[in-house]
């Protein structure tokens, strides 16, 4: 009799994967819908009202009245693509953190990363010129994602103290948080008025002032890092079992911890060093994705990456 309740127990498994699969994937469409209108409402929102048809015509710059381009290209989209890929990186950035250091708490902004890379920015601007020079944005960019790597190489190894536990890491997050704060700030002493007006815009986070060119790179490392994410997707589902059991199954977990690192704190001094300290979007975002589609990270990190984009878009 075990024998043949064995395959109707197969059978319904199969069936609820199934299930959940297509749910997973209508809601991923959904979160793909959500993110379109909230592009398109961001578009039409402003004090320079104009009808949705001739915004859109004003996005190829074809607009009947030509104030509509200059509204449209140089202010309004600009902003929009920023908005989108900034919040990608970071929702696909708090996702991946927190499969590889089993913290549901961990973002870029909790652990310290976001604000490691605000300070090399800064200590890039100020003691380096770096705003002063042409190549003062690769610099800039260079210095965050050094200061960003400092704060992981620290959360790394706090994290492979067996007595500390998962709160304990996103305290002592706090704690660099605070210090490279503090940091920061004490670099803002010594800034003339145009390092320190640069410096305050970073602070609040600012979505207006990239350009095109800045956008174009953002999006690159944004892209490279949620493919290399997304191809490795599975052995994130595997670290959900523990180190060991992804060890066993042929996993290099330390190699993988330190590559995903990597490319986090990459994909974050990025998006910090052009946009400036944008706190929670890699926190939340992967939270409320998983409550809709569970802990599979193949359908997690693409609702993420929507999610985020969404909510730094509408917030």
């Amino acid at each position: 009799m075990n024998s043949g309740r064995l395959p109707l127990e197969n059978s319904s498994r199969d069936g609820e994967y199934c299930r959940n699969q297509v749910r997973s994937i209508g809601i991923l469409m959904v979160l793909g819908l959500i993110l379109v209108t909230a592009v398109l409402l961001s578009l039409w929102a402003g004090s320079y009202e104009t009808p949705i048809n001739e915004l859109l015509r004003g996005v190829a710059g074809k607009a009947s009245n030509p104030k509509i381009n200059v509204v449209v290209r140089n202010v309004r989209l600009p902003r929009i693509c920023t908005a989108v890929v900034a919040g990608a990186g970071l929702g696909v950035v708090g996702c991946v953190l927190q499969a590889i250091l089993d913290n549901p708490l961990a973002s870029a902004s909790t652990l310290g990363v976001s604000q490691g890379a605000s300070f090399g920015a800064a200590f890039a601007i100020i003691g380096l010129n770096a705003g002063a020079s042409h190549s003062g944005g690769i610099l800039i960019s260079m210095a965050a994602f050094a200061g960003s790597m400092g704060v992981a190489f620290v959360i790394l190894g706090l994290s492979r103290l067996s007595q500390i536990s998962p709160e304990s890491i996103v305290l002592a997050g706090v704690a660099i948080s605070s210090m490279f704060t503090g940091a920061t700030t004490l670099l803002q002493y010594f800034a003339d008025e145009v390092e320190l007006t640069t410096l305050t815009f970073w602070t609040f986070g600012d979505l207006g002032s990239t350009t095109y060119g800045q956008i174009g790179f953002m999006f690159l490392v944004v892209l490279f890092t949620s493919i290399y994410f997304i191809f490795h997707r599975w052995d994130f589902n595997a670290l959900l079992a523990g180190t060991e059991t992804a060890a066993s199954l042929g996993i290099h977990v330390r190699r993988l911890i330190l590559a995903n690192m990597v490319l986090c704190c990459l994909a974050a001094s990025t998006i910090v060093s052009y946009v400036g300290l944008i706190n929670f979007i890699g926190l939340v975002a992967p939270h409320i994705v998983r409550r809709l589609v569970g802990n599979n990270h193949i359908y997690l990190i693409p609702g993420a990456i929507l999610a985020g984009a969404s909510l730094l878009l509408l917030g």
